[in-house]
This record gives structure tokens, sequence and C-alpha cells, in this order.
């Protein structure tokens, strides 16, 4: 079960819900795939809360980038909690997929990237986090912060 504190930006809202709503399209193959990418969250997100992943934010990236359609971000208390977050789940998308994904950043461990395909999970220790604010910059124009909220 999702924890509620997880959220949604959209373009121009901040939403506070544990994953983005299915947009309706009459591609049912697409709308499948979706449905995939959002299962497949729920698994990243249960894995970063097991954890101790504070400040889970999601964001919808359908409508602004070709790059992935979900960008998960969440913060850790230090560069070795972020280092171990990166490792559970990349084990953890291992034993799911049986591939293991693309890590950026572990030796620092200031700010991890990992790229799922479909899902990127950038993982920081809170100061480096509010310094690059990729919430406000893929936020669009609504400039909301989790902690506004």
């Amino acid at each position: 079960m999702l924890a509620t504190h997880v959220k949604l930006i959209t373009q121009t809202t901040l939403w506070s819900f544990a994953l983005p709503a299915v947009k309706t399209e009459t591609n049912s193959a697409r709308a499948a795939t979706i449905e995939d990418i959002r299962a497949f969250s729920d698994i990243i997100i249960a894995s970063l809360e097991d954890d101790k992943a504070e400040d889970l934010t999601v964001i919808d990236l359908t409508e602004k980038s070709s790059l992935a359609d979900i960008m998960i971000i969440a913060s850790g208390r230090s560069a070795r909690h972020v280092s171990a977050i990166a490792d559970h789940l990349a084990q953890k998308v291992k034993e799911k997929t049986g591939q293991s994904p693309k890590l950026e950043g572990l030796p620092n461990a200031d700010w991890v990237l990992i790229d799922l395909g479909d899902v990127i999970v950038h993982l920081f220790r809170p100061e480096v986090r509010a310094f690059y604010n990729l919430e406000k910059i893929w936020a669009g124009d609504s400039g909301h912060r989790p902690s506004d909220v």
C-alpha cells in the first residue's frame, strides 16, 4: 500500500496523489503501457518507502518530455543513506525485471540518478536537492515545492 505523502506535480498544480492519473487515450496499447509504468512505479515507490526515503515526489512527464513518462524524486538523510537507497532499488529492479538499471552519481551519492527507461529516479541529499530544485524546473510555471503544500 502506498503512503499518501507521495506527491504528483502536473504542469501547473501540485497534487497529493500516490501516482499520476491515467490519461484517456484512444490507443489501447498506449493505455496498457501506462498501466505497466504505473505498476512499475508502485514497486519503485514501495522500495523507496521501505528504505525510509524522504519527501517523495512524483512528476508526470508525459506532456513535457520524451525522456521518460514519470520522474520520481526523493531524499536521503546522508550520502550513505542515498547510496543505500539506490543500491536497494537497483536490487529490487533487477529482481523484478532481470535487468540492472543504469546508475549515475553513486561514488559521491550527493545526487544519484537511476534510469529505469520510462521512469527516472533522482535521489538527493536534502541540501543538494534544494540547490537543484528539479521540482520547480519540471513542474513548469507553478513554482510549487512539495513543502509548500
